[in-house]
């Protein structure tokens, strides 16, 4: 089944059981009824992988194996090199998640074929020789306190991180956030896909409301 239309879910965990179930059998919710157990969390500008925690602990616990991608967000051929290296250490079949700029990775990266779909958390999808900067600039901004550093890194204002990143965070989780956040290099997102995996992996989209 390939399916590229967005699927509207609450959690990741849902989303990962459908793409578990492409023989189009009822979906489960636990890994032995599904078939693939394994997924790889890639995360996205400004935090590290860290951020997954919350899903790496909900999905462990349901029986799935794992895997988070650290990109250094240096520049797009390094992070997608990030995200096959771990792929590359992956045993069968493999759902491939990916969480704002991260979308823009997994939709590179997971023309693998290991890769048996793409979940888009939040994130950027885009097509063949479009840019993520080509996506964020056709939207409202999501934050206006984005800033430069003199050799070209994007960050975010510490003082309005917890309110345009992470407003459903308590305070204090936001605040090291922020402190922790990763720099990202512009040419990661001004660089075009080359190829996008999403017209021939099955996709499926988490909207944030």
């Amino acid at each position: 089944m390939i399916d590229n239309k967005p699927h509207r879910l609450s959690t990741v965990a849902p989303a990962v059981d459908l793409a578990s179930s492409m023989d189009e059998q009822p979906v489960e919710s636990t890994t032995h009824k599904t078939g693939i157990k394994n997924i790889v969390l890639v995360h996205g500008a400004l935090v590290d992988a860290s951020g997954w925690r919350a899903v790496y602990d909900i999905l462990a616990h349901q029986g799935y194996r794992v895997s988070l991608v650290s990109q250094p967000l240096t520049s797009r051929a390094a992070d997608v090199d990030a995200v096959r290296r771990v792929l590359d250490l992956q045993t069968g079949p493999t759902i491939l998640v990916g969480h704002s700029y991260g979308g823009a990775l997994i939709t590179e990266s997971g023309t693998d074929p290991k890769v048996k779909a793409l979940v888009y958390v939040a994130a950027l999808q885009p097509d063949v020789a479009e840019s993520p900067f080509e996506l964020l600039q056709s939207k409202p901004a999501a934050s206006e306190a984005v800033k430069f550093t003199a050799d070209g890194y994007a960050y975010l204002d510490p003082s309005h991180f917890h309110e345009d990143f992470a407003a459903d965070l308590p305070e204090a989780d936001a605040t090291y956030m922020a402190s922790s956040q990763m720099f990202v290099a512009i040419e990661c997102l001004q660089a075009p896909i080359s190829v996008a995996a999403w017209h021939e992996k099955p996709s499926y989209a988490i909207v944030a409301t």
